[in-house]
């Protein structure tokens, strides 16, 4: 199965987990917005997010990982599963 990347980013310390929304950055980049209520320590908001986010495109943990910007809210993820239900879904969660 293919994959495909999704640009977000990330609120940590939100007061819940949300997945949805659109973030656009000064120069018109389009990233969709994952709050997490996990802080930023030892890894816990990563996780939270790879968690969100799996569970917001309908796939399992295992498909969702962290390719750029471990370290910091905008983040790159590849999602292991098939690039034009990916795209379907990316649109629908930024109007949310």
């Amino acid at each position: 199965m293919a994959g495909a990347d999704i640009r977000i980013r990330v609120n940590p310390g939100a007061s819940r987990t949300v997945v949805g929304g659109l973030w656009q950055g000064p120069d018109g980049e389009r990233r969709l917005v994952v709050r997490v209520s996990a802080p930023p320590d030892k890894g816990k908001a990563n996780k939270a997010v790879t968690a969100a986010v799996a569970k917001a495109f309908g796939l399992p943990k295992s498909a969702v990982s962290i390719t750029a910007g471990d370290k910091d809210r905008l983040k790159t993820l590849r999602l292991e599963a098939d690039a034009a239900n990916v795209t379907a879904r990316l649109e629908h969660l930024w109007d949310k």
